[in-house]
C-alpha cells in the first residue's frame, strides 16, 4: 500500500512511535532529526556524530532484513538508475516508509536537477501507485534549489510528492510518447512577462 500523506502527518507518527528504529537513505546533509541510522554514498560520519553513520558503497543497502520500523527516503529515487532494486531494497529493509520526491513542474525548474535527475515521478490516485518515466526536460530551469525551497513552503503541493507505504511500494513504470513536444525556454517566458507587464502599464 503506498498513498498520498505529508511530511507533518509523518513527523508526527515518528514523534508519537520514539521507540522506532529509523533509516533516513540518500538524505547528504538533511537528515531527518528523528532517524536513528544515517545512510549515504557519501562519507559524512563527522557530520553525524551524534548518529549511526553508515556509507553506502553498493546497490545493496548494508541492512538485515526488516532491521528497521521504518525508512526515509527524501529525494533519492530521481537519481538512482536501478529504480526496480532500489524500491526493493526500501521494502527489504522495512514494512513501512516515507518517500518525498519532485513533482515534474519542480524538476523542470530547478537548474541543479537538470543533469543530476534521471527520472520524473507522478502519483496515480486511482490505482494508488507512483508512475515513474524518464525525465524530459520540458523548459529551461529558471530556480536555484534554494529558491525553490522558499517557494515549496507556500507551494509545497505543486512542488513536492509525499508518499507514506506499508508492506509494499506499488509503482509502474511508464513511457511517454510524443511526436514533438514544444520546449518552453527562459527567454520566451521572460518576454510573455514583460509583454504583459507592459500592456498593464500602458492600458
Amino acid at each position: 500500500m503506498i498513498k498520498r500523506s505529508s511530511k507533518e502527518f509523518i513527523d508526527n507518527l515518528l514523534k508519537k512511535n520514539s521507540e522506532w528504529k529509523i533509516l533516513d537513505i540518500g538524505c547528504g546533509y538533511n537528515a531527518h532529526k528523528d532517524a536513528s541510522v544515517i545512510c549515504d554514498v557519501q562519507d559524512l560520519s563527522n557530520f553525524y556524530k551524534d548518529k549511526e553513520f553508515i556509507k553506502l558503497n553498493d546497490k545493496t543497502l548494508p541492512f538485515k532484513d526488516k532491521e528497521f520500523d521504518f525508512v526515509i527516503a527524501s529525494h533519492v529515487i530521481e537519481h538512482v538508475e536501478d529504480t526496480d532494486f532500489f524500491i526493493n531494497e526500501l521494502e527489504r529493509v522495512s514494512s513501512k516508509g516515507y518517500i518525498e520526491l519532485p513533482t515534474i513542474l519542480e524538476d523542470n525548474l530547478v537548474f541543479e536537477n537538470k543533469k543530476d535527475h534521471l527520472w520524473h515521478m507522478e502519483f496515480d490516485d486511482n490505482e494508488n501507485k507512483l508512475l515513474i518515466s524518464k525525465k524530459i526536460q520540458y523548459l529551461e530551469p529558471i530556480i536555484t534549489v534554494s529558491s525553490i525551497k522558499k517557494m515549496s513552503k507556500y507551494f509545497r503541493q505543486s512542488l513536492i510528492l509525499e508518499l507514506y507505504w506499508e508492506n509494499s511500494i506499488e509503482y509502474k513504470k511508464i513511457e511517454k510518447k510524443f511526436d514533438s513536444y514544444e520546449k518552453i525556454s527562459r527567454s520566451t517566458l521572460v518576454r510573455k512577462f514583460l509583454s504583459k507587464l507592459f500592456r498593464n502599464i500602458f492600458r
